[in-house]
């Protein structure tokens, strides 16, 4: 890993410690930070991609106040085109150097792709929901036969990052190497990440 990139990941690692201690997000939300990041823009020390759903809150889970953390949501934390170009423009134009995929447990879409698995092999599976599907497929091939939700969380993870690594495999900034993609699972019971 990058040294610089090193802080950052110190940095993420002391913010879920805070989240795991506070009641509330003691980070910079202020107006004199809206202030400054409306007329000055935007720095974020990392991009993270994670899950729509809502008890999946990076800003939180990382103590990231305004500005900080240039976050990705979609479903299952799949990535296609759209992703991968707003991974491109934070790294391109933003300057930030530190991916992290950050998958969770007790994913809907997870469990809906082991559900899916189980009844493909029972000859039972009913066409799924006209767009869900994509992304059912999607982390059905990223867990294979796998039925523990944990284990298929991480794989859907470690997936996710090698469809990064592949995407950006001849970009400027993964050649120099100072990018670095990193995957996580955060529990949304102990509130606590996972490094993967």
């Amino acid at each position: 890993m990058h040294e610089e990139n090193l802080e950052v990941l110190d940095r993420l690692k002391k913010g879920n410690q805070l989240y795991l201690q506070s009641s509330t997000n003691p980070a910079d939300i202020s107006e004199e930070i809206r202030s400054l990041t409306a007329s000055k823009g935007q720095s974020p020390y990392a991009i993270v991609i994670a899950c729509s759903d809502s008890r999946v809150i990076p800003e939180a889970i990382f103590c990231a106040g305004i500005g900080e953390i240039f976050v990705i949501r979609v479903a299952g934390n799949v990535l296609d085109n759209h992703q991968l170009g707003s991974i491109e423009y934070a790294v391109s134009h933003l300057k930030t150097n530190v991916v992290v995929l950050l998958g969770h447990t007790g994913c809907g879409a997870v469990k809906a792709a082991i559900k899916h698995r189980k009844a493909a092999a029972c000859g039972e599976c009913q066409e799924e929901e006209k767009f869900i599907r994509y992304i059912i497929d999607d982390i059905t091939m990223a867990i294979g036969d796998e039925q523990d939700d944990h284990k298929a969380a991480v794989l859907n993870v470690r997936h996710g990052v090698s469809v990064i690594r592949q995407a950006f495999l001849d970009h400027k900034e993964i050649d120099n190497g100072r990018l670095d993609i990193l995957g996580a699972v955060y529990n949304v019971d102990t509130g606590m990440v996972e490094w993967v």
